[in-house]
């Protein structure tokens, strides 16, 4: 038992050291255990069973629904812009960009890995405006692109004792696997639980969020009065910062206030 024990410390060791990268935009050292592309694959797959058991809101019948549509796009050609011009496109591989808004009360959205991306009606009366939704929407694209869904299933799946290899664990135990990938990027929130996400990867998905809302023509002030009417709507009723992985509404707002400045300087209001 003992030598057991000491060979899986040895195997989740040596995956450790050899799922650490370096992320080109915010230069933080993460743990990724996944290939990216599997996760795109099994996100492709999961979209579609998703789509297929919601009330989809088609935009060539909606406003809102086709403004989910416009924000998104206007914010993956900011994306494109930025990660081009630093020589990183090729991060970008394997995206194929899907916006659909969900008519569902939950004051929520997501992006899975490859950019799939859902809105659900209930955010829209918090969002209010173009800019509030694109500061949303910015905030979840960046979650994908800095794959941080990546790294909480790579800590799940090893919690849930379903190794490292995506494929092994999808053959062998499938549910237990989708769980942890539903949970890893907030689907279905509300019945599975959600793995949190760390402080510093809501503030690298914050600061980011700012910045392609700014270059694809949203005025980044914006965030502050989306973050405060979140923060009016959750009333106080949230747990100290301390017992939390989330910032705090002041916290985040007083955040977001010191990256302004660097935003600012991507505005071009006349991308809109």
């Amino acid at each position: 038992m003992k030598i057991m024990k000491t060979v899986s410390a040895l195997l989740v060791s040596s995956a450790l050291f050899v799922g650490c990268s370096t992320d080109p935009v915010t230069k933080r050292s993460q743990l990724k255990l996944l290939p990216e592309s599997e996760l795109q694959s099994m996100g492709k797959q999961q979209y579609g069973q998703f789509l297929n058991q919601s009330r989809v809101v088609s935009p060539s019948a909606d406003r809102d629904a086709e403004m989910v549509r416009r924000v998104g796009q206007r914010l993956v050609t900011a994306i494109n812009s930025y990660y081009r011009e630093k020589g990183i496109q090729d991060r970008l591989q394997g995206y194929n960009w899907e916006y659909n808004l969900v008519r569902d009360d939950q004051v929520n959205a997501w992006c899975m890995p490859g950019g799939k991306i859902v809105v659900y009606t209930g955010l829209l009366p918090v969002s209010q405006n173009e800019a509030g939704l694109a500061a949303v929407i910015g905030h979840e694209i960046s979650h994908a692109l800095f794959q941080h869904g990546n790294e909480r299933m790579s800590q799940g799946m090893l919690q849930q004792g379903l190794g490292t290899a995506l494929s092994v664990a999808v053959s062998n135990k499938p549910a237990a696997t989708q769980n942890v990938f539903l949970q890893a990027f907030g689907i279905g929130s509300t019945v599975l639980g959600t793995l949190p996400f760390s402080r510093k990867q809501e503030s690298e998905s914050d600061r980011y969020g700012l910045i392609w809302m700014a270059m694809a023509g949203y005025n980044p002030n914006e965030a502050l009065n989306l973050w405060k009417r979140m923060a009016a709507k959750s009333n106080g009723q949230k747990p100290p910062e301390i017992l939390s992985s989330h910032p705090s509404d002041a916290t985040r707002i007083k955040n977001i206030q010191g990256w302004l400045p660097e935003a600012m300087k991507y505005y071009k209001p006349g991308n809109r």
